[in-house]
């Protein structure tokens, strides 16, 4: 029997209120518009948890019944089931039109793992596509996933077979609300965990045969540059690997013994699978893990567990004894339907290592999918026990492992295997992200820059890591060889600058993303947004796929070659409202039907925008590896009408800084407060509000009513420095709103300025912009009579004057189009 703590609570049996059968048929209403039916003729219908969905003891839902001649009609008050006697002929109505139980127009979910692709493209003969699973989302407004290969997941923890029925499916019929059809499947199937601070910096990971004292000089290298991390990943050489033959004298014989076979793969292939620290490289390691913590990071170890425990591991003659197996040199089988050594492998070769200092586990499981019982997934086991065994000795459990069918959100993070270092790779990876949240999987990890072949290519890796950034998971790593790596440093001509401050940005972003962990967590909401979860009916959400939403921010990530002079061409859709490039300050308007256009950017920015009256919160501390509630805390506000409520924890208390910002009475109004459990508020707090779009004056700054004292400063946009934030009240900045008079003259300035060019052209170029001419008489630039009107063809008669680069006079038009309503 398992242990305890290895059995999940689930509730899988319906509320009989919910509950109709027809004929072959058993029917169960889950939700207005979300239906189980399952088709037997010998009456194989199942009450018990799935692998996949747990939970269907849902509160009675108002329906009406009606049998008719071929079939069998359900009516919510959302939509229309109709079940046919003939199961291929039933559909369900969308806004007045039937739709086929089919999953024809459905926009996918995600896959097992990217290993061995250059972009969606196999470099194997696997699959010449990535193979993306069906989601609970459908242009036709009706989704089906089918459960049918699940088994079951019994009461004991243990899986147990299934006589399989005709049909079992899960009918999604959510119309274009993509988001509640998520929200639905969480319901079903188990919410999404809570997923701890620390996995939201950035993480090192690098296949690498590491010594003890180089592994730890690659992290204090960071910490000098004061790049953050906060999670050291050591792969598989924390054990003997590469050479375990030569480690421990394995001659033919042994390993025919072992295996009943003559191996003839080379020295180390049978090495991916170890439970013993390897003392050559790591001779402390009780003392390596003391140390990586004493620098603020958590540890995790990677795992291929496939060849079991072999006789010269440390913990072989304890497994042995708990397997009741003579310890004769054979390996202790890997097997995942035997409770025994589920019970044991944690207990015997997992927990002591936590108890030194090891948090999570990485499982790098690559080898099938069969086990000893039909249709049992070694990765789906691995996945559900390794997480419920990390709850033991953690508030917020962590995995990081392969994604294994729907359910697999509810074991965090995912990591999507070795993929290859190309254009085309970084390329794919924001739809493949994106689309995953359509199966509920929000927390992928990639290998950022990607895992083995390819080039080394400066513009590449930077890209890569601005988009990582950006990313659910922030996670650096590439192949073993001597010449390919990650660290910054080896980047040139400043490409790994770039890269640094990227990685700092990501670190300052931890308590937004937390935050929006939380509302994932807790509001059935996903990290990652497509397009289209906001505006289902338009078509450019779907065309512009690569685009999404971060949470809150519209993230469009330069995925190609810069195409002159470093500068990069992108073609973005923007949905309506008014934008603000976070990093640039550039704005963009976009009417009814949002706005096309080409955008550039230099190698030092990735174009992401807040929506007016977008709150983001960030963390103002000293660059170091800490994820604690930042003391300093940095609210960047953009004008509009808006509200954001960050979450913040200690222990198991709760903390929400409510921000709010109008425009009101010709002012912009921004309010700060402070509520929950005082103890959670760091001492000291000081708030930094960033008024992105004020380029004027702050008029007052006031708490419950009163005057505070405050520093103020204006530059590009004004800033105001609270000190000593008090809980309970409520702060009030009053500041004027935006003033784009000057605009389009100070966004080319900014420009100009950048442009590989003559300086004498690029001045005139601008004083003809500022709609200025030379006086001779006056030896100065002087303005004309009348206002310049910023227009394509008026810009490019002035460009052309000077014979500026077409990619050049683009970039000065882009605010031109910007700016157009």
């Amino acid at each position: 029997m398992l242990d305890k703590h290895l059995i999940a609570k689930t509730s899988p049996k319906a509320n009989p209120l919910n509950v109709v059968t027809y004929k072959d048929y058993r029917i169960t209403v889950l939700f207005d518009r979300l239906f189980r039916i399952e088709k037997s003729d010998k009456g194989l219908f199942t009450d018990e948890a799935t692998q996949s969905v747990w939970f269907r003891d849902m509160p009675a839902v108002n329906f009406t019944v009606e049998e008719l001649e071929d079939g069998i009609m359900i009516i919510t008050d959302k939509t229309e089931l109709f079940v046919a006697d003939e199961y291929k002929k039933s559909y369900a109505a969308v806004n007045g039109k039937n739709v086929p139980l089919t999953n024809k127009g459905n926009l996918k979910g995600t896959y097992r793992t990217l290993d061995g692709y250059c972009g969606s493209v196999s470099i194997s003969d696997d699959h010449p596509t990535c193979p993306l699973e069906e989601g609970v989302c459908s242009r036709t407004g009706v989704a089906i996933i089918d459960d049918r290969e699940s088994l079951i997941l019994g009461k004991d923890g243990d899986l147990k077979d299934r006589l399989v029925p005709e049909a079992d499916d899960y009918v999604f019929v959510y119309g274009h609300e993509y988001e509640e059809a998520v929200k639905a499947l969480y319901k079903i199937t188990g919410s999404v965990p809570l997923v701890p601070r620390y996995a939201l910096g950035n993480w090192w990971s690098r296949y690498h045969v590491y010594t003890q004292d180089e592994y730890l000089n690659i992290l204090r290298r960071f910490e000098d540059r004061d790049v953050p991390f906060t999670v050291a990943t050591i792969d598989m050489d924390w054990h003997p690997a590469t050479k375990v033959d030569d480690d421990y004298n394995l001659t033919k014989d042994l390993r025919k013994a072992e295996y009943g076979t003559d191996p003839t793969w080379g020295n180390g292939w049978l090495g991916w699978t170890g439970y013993s620290w390897n003392k050559n490289l790591f001779p402390d390691y009780k003392r390596l893990l003391k140390d990586i913590k004493e620098m603020n990071l958590k540890i995790t170890l990677n795992l291929h567990p496939k060849d079991g425990v072999r006789f010269f591991e440390d913990q072989y003659k304890d497994m042995c004894a708990a397997m009741n197996k003579t310890p004769d040199k054979t390996p202790v089988e890997f097997d995942m339907t035997d409770d025994n050594f589920i019970n044991n492998y944690f207990k015997i070769l997992h927990k002591p290592y936590e108890n030194d200092g090891v948090d999570f586990w990485w499982i790098d499981w690559q080898q099938g999918t069969r086990t000893k019982k039909t249709g049992l997934d070694p990765l789906w086991c691995l996945n559900h026990y390794h997480y419920l065994d990390n709850a033991v000795n953690h508030k917020d459990p962590l995995i990081l492992s392969r994604y294994c069918k729907i359910g697999s959100h509810r074991y965090p993070v995912g990591f999507s295997g070795d993929t290859t270092i190309t254009y085309g790779t970084l390329n794919y990876l924001p739809y493949f992200t994106a689309t995953a949240s359509n199966v509920g999987y929000t927390w992928w990890s990639h290998d950022i820059g990607g895992h083995y072949g390819g080039e080394t290519d400066n513009e590449l890796y930077v890209r890569s890591i601005q988009y990582g950034a950006f990313s659910p998971i922030m996670r650096l790593h590439c192949t073993e060889a001597e010449t390919l790596t990650k660290e910054p440093w080896v980047f040139m001509n400043g490409s790994g600058l770039v890269a640094e401050e990227y990685l700092r940005f990501r670190h300052s972003m931890i308590p937004y993303i937390y935050s929006e962990g939380y509302k994932v967590h807790t509001y059935g909401e996903t990290l990652i947004k497509p397009l289209y979860y906001k505006d289902p009916e338009n078509e450019n959400a779907y065309k512009y796929r690569n685009e999404y939403y971060f949470g809150e921010l519209l993230v469009c990530p330069i995925t190609g070659k810069s195409i002159y002079n470093g500068i990069a061409e992108l073609e973005v859709w923007f949905p309506e409202g008014t934008w603000t490039d976070i990093f640039t300050g550039e704005v963009y308007y976009a009417g009814k039907n949002g706005k096309t256009m080409k955008i550039y950017r230099w190698l030092d920015t990735i174009p992401v925008f807040a929506k007016a009256g977008t709150i983001l919160p960030l963390s103002g501390d000293k660059h170091t590896n800490s994820v604690a509630n930042p003391v300093n805390l940095e609210l960047n506000v953009f004008e509009g009408d808006g509200e954001y409520k960050l979450y913040e924890d200690g222990g198991d208390k709760e903390m929400f800084t409510i921000i709010k910002t109008e425009v009101t009475g010709g002012k912009s109004v921004t309010t700060i407060s402070v509520t929950g459990d005082k103890s959670v508020l760091p001492d000291g707090r000081t708030v930094t509000l960033k008024l992105k779009n004020c380029n004027g004056k702050v008029y007052s700054v006031t708490a419950d009513g009163e005057p505070v004292d405050y520093k103020t400063y204006t530059d590009e946009y004004a800033v105001v420095i609270i000190k000593d934030i008090e809980f309970g009240k409520t702060y009030v900045v009053t500041a004027d709103v935006a003033n784009y008079n000057g605009y389009f003259e100070r966004r080319s300035l900014d420009s100009l300025k950048k442009f590989e060019y003559k300086n004498n052209d690029k001045n005139d170029i601008y004083h003809h912009i500022c709609n200025e001419i030379y006086s001779r008489e006056k030896n100065a630039w002087v303005v004309k009579r009348g206002m310049f009107k910023p227009g394509y063809g008026r810009l490019y008669e002035i460009c052309s004057l000077f014979n500026l680069p077409d990619i050049y006079f683009e970039k000065l038009n882009e605010t031109i189009v910007a700016m157009k309503k």
